[in-house]
């Protein structure tokens, strides 16, 4: 019979009281007949006190002592629930990170999972005994023995690859909240539980799941068909499902340092809209959409740029089909969007000798540098990139449709993986049939922690994107969301295009510093910095093939009076940067508009 892995975090053990309550459970479970494996946390505020000790000795601690130091605080926990369960007559074996095989790289503070060596582990649970396992922590590959932490969220990784390595049944992760809900509950009260939710819509909600399900832990689930359960430690309610794709064979070698992108695809189908010059405001974004989407005009990507002066440029993808529909929509909305004597002087631009070319990958959230190795890749092969957007774990480019075939070449090449078309089957339930009653948004994410570059007047050539973010990942920034524009500028006898991208408040002023430098050796224009923005987001895979879900989100804001800054989109994510003042408001409005509260109706 295939195990159970449970995971315990630290409020769950907070206390001798909850870890016996755990020990109850933990032994309810083990009395079922399923091999038990039980992953916990150190108890309460035992890490944070660790720190603070160390603090008070060392400015600035040295990396290998800290593991040394706070791998303690799970040997605790393990010792004391390993003697709870032995109280209630249930055998159970306490064991390290190291002492159950998990082996890492020999990154202290940071270290990636390579392989679990479960020979131990499996003779113990033949012997009847609940195993109860140290989270977070590991040994180094090496005869050094050295003991390395995983970092933040280590300890859901553990148990999601002890989950992988022992092909268990499923993974259950109990805390201090009843599932995964549609919203932060502290920012919007009537956020709802949400039933089940895709891996990858979970990775895309990165920034909402991350202190409930580290998106490491989504990783290693998505990549080895692992089910993850989300409960509350408190109740028996059935929590959140977190469905996988089917399991497949893969080799256990290397777990964490799988290649992150495992998909290029490819679409020829696709033509662009480009409306330059639109009105900076509120509410074009949702006039524009709100009236294609009336015209049932499926939309793919949507970019929009950094504004210029009291104007901005929205260009859009749709199935070269539905171009001229579009089109003509476009055309008979730009008085609505600019009045009628076009002030703006808005154009309007259409190209149908395009394609869309994406990396796909769980991992390459936290993994800085994969955007610029497929930059630097287009660019060896001489092809320019005309659109770029991205999400968590997607980034797409539009290019020229004659150079559709060279950049599918290299970027199989440079990420080894095989082409495929657009997906499908990513966007199935775990049994390989669409569910029918998939909501159209699963939730709604809040980040406030990110700060906006903008490059201006950057040559329009094959190359330059890369040398600008390779920068970046050679000094381990990392870098969200990614925009071109696509107003052009002629400077001397070059074309030039804005590229503004999001980064982490924390990482802004170094990339700044970074940056400025690069900017006269490539030729570019301006470095602009907006610490105070917010990006709100919806996913969902029930958007895809219906129109008039962006709109209903833009509306939204509009009806705040929230300006929409940038806005970048995948198949199942739609986002937008806005003024740091507005994210509580937008959140609320867009969760609202959708219906994903308890309580919430539209009037």
């Amino acid at each position: 019979m295939a195990a159970i892995v449970q995971k315990y975090g630290g409020t769950s053990v907070g206390s001798v009281e909850r870890l016996q309550a755990v020990a109850q459970r933990v032994a309810k479970t083990a009395e079922a007949g399923q091999p038990v494996v039980v992953v916990v946390s150190a108890m309460g505020k035992t890490t944070d006190t660790l720190v603070q000790l160390a603090a008070d000795i060392s400015s600035n601690p040295c990396r290998r002592e800290m593991d040394m130091l706070l791998s303690t605080g799970e040997q605790v926990s393990i010792a004391l629930l390993s003697l709870a369960l032995q109280e209630l007559g249930q055998p159970a074996i306490s064991m390290t990170g190291a002492q159950v095989g998990i082996v890492t790289e020999a990154e202290h503070s940071r270290a990636r999972i390579l392989q679990i060596q479960t020979d131990r582990l499996q003779r113990h649970l033949q012997d009847g005994k609940v195993v109860v396992v140290a989270g977070f922590q590991g040994i180094a590959q090496g005869d050094d023995l050295e003991i390395t932490t995983l970092g933040r969220g280590g300890s859901d990784t553990s148990a999601v690859a002890l989950a992988a390595a022992l092909n268990a049944d499923r993974c259950e992760i109990y805390t201090d909240v009843p599932g995964i809900l549609t919203t932060d509950p502290r920012l919007v009260p009537q956020a709802r539980l949400m039933p089940e939710i895709t891996c990858d819509e979970m990775l895309e909600l990165a920034s909402l799941g991350a202190k409930v399900l580290h998106p490491r832990a989504v990783e290693i689930a998505r990549n080895y068909g692992v089910t993850l359960v989300v409960r509350s430690s408190w109740t028996d309610d059935p929590g959140t499902r977190v469905i996988a794709p089917p399991r497949q064979p893969r080799p256990l070698q290397g777990l964490e340092l799988v290649h992150p992108v495992d998909a290029v695809e490819f679409d020829a189908d696709q033509a662009k809209v480009a409306l330059l010059r639109v009105p900076d405001r509120p509410g074009i974004a949702a006039t524009l959409f709100a009236e294609i989407g009336r015209q049932q005009v499926d939309v793919d990507l949507i970019v929009q740029s950094i504004h210029e002066g009291n104007t901005n440029d929205i260009a859009f993808t749709v199935t070269k089909e539905m171009l001229t529909r579009a089109e003509s929509v476009s055309q008979a909305v730009i008085p609505a969007l600019t009045g009628p004597e076009n002030t703006t002087d808005t154009d309007l631009l259409t190209d149908s000798q395009i394609a869309k070319v994406s990396i796909v990958g769980a991992g390459m959230i936290g993994r800085p540098g994969v955007a610029a190795k497929m930059f630097s890749a287009l660019a060896a092969a001489g092809v320019n990139i005309q659109m770029i957007s991205t999400s968590e774990v997607k980034v797409s480019c539009v290019v020229a449709a004659e150079d559709g075939d060279r950049a599918i070449a290299s970027l199989c090449e440079t990420f080894d993986v095989h082409p495929s078309t657009v997906r499908e089957q990513e966007m199935m339930s775990a049994g390989g049939t669409q569910r029918p009653a998939t909501p159209i948004v699963r939730g709604v994410a809040l980040d406030r922690n990110q700060a906006r570059l903008a490059i201006l007047q950057v040559p329009d050539q094959a190359g330059r994107a890369a040398k600008i973010f390779q920068l970046l990942a050679d000094k381990n920034i990392s870098v969200d969301m990614i925009i071109q524009s696509q107003r052009c500028h002629i400077i001397g006898d070059c074309p030039t295009r804005d590229i503004a991208f999001t980064v982490a408040q924390t990482d802004a002023e170094a990339a700044q510093g970074l940056l400025k430098p690069l900017l006269t050796t490539l030729n570019c224009g301006d470095l602009r910095v907006n610490p105070a923005i917010a990006k709100v987001s919806i996913v969902g895979s029930g958007m895809i093939g219906q129109p008039g879900v962006a709109a209903k989100m833009f509306a939204a804001l509009a009806m705040e009076g929230i300006n929409i800054d940038t806005i970048a989109t995948s198949e199942i994510k739609i986002s937008c940067v806005l003024a740091e003042a507005d994210g509580v408001k937008a959140l609320q409005a867009i969760h609202k508009a959708f219906e994903l509260g308890e309580t919430e109706k539209l009037d």
